[in-house]
């Protein structure tokens, strides 16, 4: 099989209307039905929605877990997520796969936990946006809100800061199999990256 990748200049926001529109096409060429995507506040999943009308596809937009700012609060914006209930995208979040318990322990005692490693691996090697769109498919796996099976491909999108910068077909898997995700295209990137904290 022969496919373009999109490589993009630079990592952002910027990139984000094209990856949704280049998502919205291999989903259709797959005949895939669902898709995962990084979103904080939902303005991100607004226009995955705009990209993805007319198809049947189920949209999951994952936010940061509540309280990652502030105790006990979630960062979707209130009037966002009502537009995305009317569109039928879910909104959701739970704990983050490559932090929670293991960040805590971290902090307090010190040094890098496996989860740490994997996740700064992903960074450092294949961009932020990589590493977010890979984290949020086992969120929404671990959630059940899209099938795990070893004939199931989703698309799942990631972004570096803000926005979409990073789409890839991926065979998902929960997060206590993780080594059973299977990234089996990438449908764009960027070039640049994000340089890792030293």
């Amino acid at each position: 099989m022969e496919k373009t990748i999109t490589y993009f200049g630079d990592v952002g926001k910027e990139n984000t209307e094209e990856v949704m529109k280049l998502s919205a096409k291999r989903a259709s060429e797959l005949g895939i039905k669902h898709v995962v995507l990084a979103s904080t506040s939902g303005e991100t999943a607004l226009i995955a929605a705009e990209a993805f009308k007319g198809q049947n596809v189920k949209l999951i937009a994952i936010s940061h877990q509540y309280g990652l700012k502030e105790s006990g609060k979630w960062e979707v914006d209130e009037e966002n997520l009502e537009k995305l209930n009317e569109l039928g995208v879910l909104m959701t979040t739970q704990s983050h796969m490559f932090s929670g318990v293991e960040r805590a322990i971290s902090k307090r005692i010190g040094g890098a936990s496996r989860a740490d490693v994997i996740s700064d691996t992903l960074r450092a090697v294949f961009g932020k946006g990589f590493k977010v769109a890979i984290e949020c498919a086992m969120m929404a796996a671990d959630s059940g809100h899209i099938p795990v099976s070893e004939d199931t491909e989703i698309i799942a999108i990631g972004g570096t800061r803000w926005g979409a910068d990073v789409s890839v077909v991926l065979r998902p898997a929960h997060s206590f199999d993780f080594f059973s995700n299977q990234v089996r295209e990438i449908i764009a990137m960027p070039r640049s990256k994000e340089e890792p904290k030293k």
